[in-house]
C-alpha cells in the first residue's frame, strides 16, 4: 500500500479523480480515498497545513491502511540558487527547523526521543523521483528538506534554516511526515515543487503557480506509484 499526502486540495484532488474502485473513509477529520492507482495499491489524504495534521494523517496511513510506502507531494520555497520556481527538490533526509531545545544544549533542530536532527529518506525511493523526474524534462535536485510551523518569508529566517541545516527548500509538512514514517520504519519520500526563487521573490502569483505545480507533480507522483 503507497499512502500519498498533500496539504492542499490542488495537490491530491486530481490524483483522487483517477483512483479506481475507490473508497472513502473520514478519520480525525481528514478524508482518505483507497483504491487503485497505476495499477497499484494507494490510500490518497489532504492532510491540512502544519506538522501535526500531516503527523495525523501520516499515522493514520499507516495504521489504518497498512502503508508501506508514503509520498508526499506539495509545493516549497526554496533555499537554494540551485533550484528555481517549478523546479523540483527531492529529499535526501528532513528536518524540523523549528525545534529548538538549545536552551538545555541540544543542536537545533534535535527531536528529543530519537536524538537525531537530520531524518534520512529512503535513498532508494529519492534516486528513484530523481530519475522520473529527469526523464520527464523537469529540474529536479536532492537534498536536506526543512519543516517548520512557520510560514518562512524573511530572508534572515531563510538564511538560518539554509545555514543550519544545509537545507534547500523549506515547508511545513514534510519533516512530520518523515518523524512519523522513521519510528514506525516506513520509507517515504518528500517532493516539493518550488514557489519562489532563492531571494523569496516569486515571478508569477500564486494561485496560477500552485495549478502549474499540482500538474506537475501529479505526473511525477503517478510514475513514482507506477515504478514502485
Amino acid at each position: 500500500m503507497i499512502g500519498i499526502i498533500g496539504a492542499m486540495s490542488a495537490e491530491v484532488e486530481a490524483l483522487k479523480a483517477k483512483i479506481e474502485n475507490g473508497s472513502t473513509e473520514k478519520i480525525s477529520g481528514v478524508e482518505f480515498v483507497s483504491g487503485r492507482l497505476c495499477g497499484k495499491d494507494v490510500v490518497v489524504a489532504q492532510c491540512g497545513i502544519g506538522k501535526v495534521f500531516a503527523a495525523i494523517c501520516a499515522q493514520t496511513m499507516i495504521l489504518r491502511y497498512g502503508a508501506s510506502v508514503i509520498i508526499n507531494t506539495g509545493v516549497a520555497g526554496t533555499l537554494s540558487d540551485r533550484i528555481g520556481i517549478l523546479d523540483f527538490a527531492i529529499s535526501s533526509s528532513v528536518v524540523q527547523h523549528d525545534m529548538d531545545t538549545t536552551a538545555i544544549g541540544d543542536a537545533p533542530g534535535l527531536i528529543s526521543g530519537i536524538n537525531v536532527v537530520e531524518i534520512p529518506a529512503s535513498k532508494e525511493l529519492s534516486d528513484k523521483v530523481l530519475e522520473l523526474a529527469a526523464a520527464q524534462g523537469e529540474k529536479a535536485v536532492g537534498g536536506v528538506i526543512a519543516s517548520g510551523d512557520q510560514f518562512i518569508n524573511s530572508r534572515e529566517r531563510k538564511s538560518f534554516i539554509r545555514d543550519t541545516f544545509g537545507a534547500i527548500a523549506c515547508e511545513m509538512e514534510g519533516a512530520a511526515i518523515g518523524h512519523v514514517c522513521y519510528v514506525n520504519g516506513v520509507d517515504f519520500v518528500i517532493i516539493r515543487c518550488i514557489s519562489d526563487n532563492a531571494s523569496g521573490d516569486a515571478e508569477m502569483e500564486y494561485p496560477e503557480m500552485v495549478k502549474i505545480a499540482a500538474v506537475k507533480s501529479q505526473r511525477l507522483v503517478e510514475a513514482i506509484v507506477a515504478s514502485v
